[in-house]
């Protein structure tokens, strides 16, 4: 790749910055929907496909990922100083 067409550090982390952003308004969209549907469900005692129980797994798994790849930068920055 072409060095002028590589993003700098401080457009790597304003990216990085705009996605967490992004992430954290569509994971505060998400809570309050799945809230509202373990709320119903439990009121209702009904049951819960597999595949739900096997996407939330996944989901918990990319989620704890993605919380450790976010520290490993944190902590990356802060070792910078």
């Amino acid at each position: 790749m072409d060095e002028n067409a590589a993003p700098t550090v401080e457009m790597s982390l304003e990216m990085l910055s705009e996605a967490v952003g992004k992430a954290a308004d569509d994971l505060r969209a998400v809570r309050t929907a799945l809230d509202t549907a373990r709320a119903d469900i439990s009121a209702r005692n009904t049951s819960v496909s597999r595949v739900v129980l096997k996407d939330a797994g996944r989901v918990i798994d990319h989620l704890r990922r993605a919380d450790q790849g976010l520290r490993d930068v944190l902590r990356d920055l802060n070792e910078r100083e």
